[in-house]
């Protein structure tokens, strides 16, 4: 016979199986009111009007801002090629530089004032930001500094690489940018990042092993003197440059809540000396500042100032992904405008280079998905499915 001791026993087992039943018809129940309200709270989102506006509405900038990068970077290149080929007075790449930087400085005051509601504000915010924080100001001469010799280097560089070659050589900022990331910043890499790096430098390995123009120097006596060592050296040195101030340049916005504009108004008033001395030093003099400007020079001038402001659009509103995107598109039609505007010759060699290098942009920009988290009501809902 059974005691009373296994007979309680028993009992108190029976009532604990009841017990977890109750909780778990209890906790499955739960689970199910939670779905449903989600689902009708999803459906209330839903039937409101203004988030699909709102979303309508920054999809609109996102795109937008991203097809203008896209026509400006290509269109950058093969502009600052044709305006150093083409069979007229010469303009000082120096000069360019100078003059892109004013009217860059004009359009970041402007922006500066808006952001301040009125002139008056906007004054006051320049004076105490730029004149009283001297110590910040300076800061920003570094990276003004650099900028200003990179955009030189580059029509160096343009001057003696055909558009095309340009534009994917100067891909290269990628493996600066990652490599100073991990110097200065202290960032670690993924994987993927390493083997986009890789995937990157044999890219443009194979573009530059690559035939590229035909002889097209004698319809222009600014082509007679080129040479692509001197724009490869002068690309990769701008790639370097590039790398190093975005970095340091990150690492100053960071420490800081100044305005991205603030600091662009810094960073022209900062260049505006250092692009006039380096003028004076390759020129000799200042009085020849516009000389060989036309239409094309000041339309070149306007393309270049306006690169940089349409990138911190994209930075705002777009993720890398799409920004990757762009940049490899404008890499595509550089390649074909250059066949029918430079006598352009794409080899089988060049078109692996330049899909190695589009595919590590998108590599590089790549990034996973997180795994979903289970909770422990999830969890439980899962197990009881698999018991029935």
């Amino acid at each position: 016979m059974k005691s009373i001791d296994d007979i309680n026993l028993q009992d108190s087992q029976a009532t604990r199986e009841e017990i977890d039943k109750e909780e778990i018809v209890t906790a499955e129940t739960n689970l199910q009111s939670d779905i449903n309200a989600e689902d009708m709270d999803g459906a209330s989102k839903k039937s409101q009007t203004y988030i699909p506006n709102k979303s309508v509405k920054y999809g609109n900038i996102k795109y937008v801002s991203l097809a203008i990068l896209t026509i400006q970077n290509a269109a950058l290149g093969l502009s600052m090629r044709y305006a150093r080929t083409r069979d007229v007075e010469m303009f000082a790449s120096t000069a360019a530089v100078v003059i892109a930087e004013v009217l860059k400085l004009v359009i970041c005051v402007v922006l500066v004032i808006n952001e301040s509601g009125n002139i008056q504000n906007g004054v006051q915010t320049m004076y105490t930001t730029v004149i009283l924080n001297i110590k910040d100001t300076l800061r920003v001469c570094v990276p003004s500094f650099l900028y200003v010799i990179q955009n030189n280097l580059l029509y160096v560089s343009a001057s003696n690489l055909d558009a095309a070659t340009y534009q994917v050589t100067y891909q290269l900022k990628l493996l600066t940018t990652a490599f100073f990331a991990v110097l200065v910043l202290k960032r670690r890499l993924k994987k993927w990042q390493w083997g986009a790096l890789g995937l990157l430098v044999a890219g443009v390995a194979l573009v530059h092993l690559s035939s590229t123009e035909k002889a097209k120097s004698a319809t222009s006596d600014n082509l007679h003197n080129q040479s692509k060592l001197l724009g490869f050296g002068a690309a990769l040195a701008a790639c370097f440059i590039s790398g190093f101030a975005g970095i340091y340049f990150e690492k100053v916005l960071k420490e800081s809540d100044i305005s991205v504009w603030m600091r662009n108004v810094q960073l022209s008033l900062a260049s505006i000396p250092f692009g006039i001395i380096t003028h004076v030093i390759s020129s000799g003099t200042i009085t020849d500042l516009f000389k060989g400007f036309d239409g094309f020079v000041w339309y070149l001038v306007v393309l270049q100032a306006a690169g940089g402001l349409i990138v911190a659009v994209v930075v705002k509103y777009a993720d890398n992904i799409l920004k990757g995107f762009a940049t490899s598109v404008a890499i595509i039609i550089s390649c074909i405008a250059s066949i029918y505007i430079f006598d352009f010759h794409l080899t089988v060699q060049f078109a692996a280079g330049t899909v190695f290098v589009i595919g590590s942009i998108f590599l590089y920009g790549y990034v996973p998905k997180k795994p979903e988290t289970r909770t422990s009501l999830s969890v439980m809902w899962y197990w009881t499915q698999d018991e029935k």
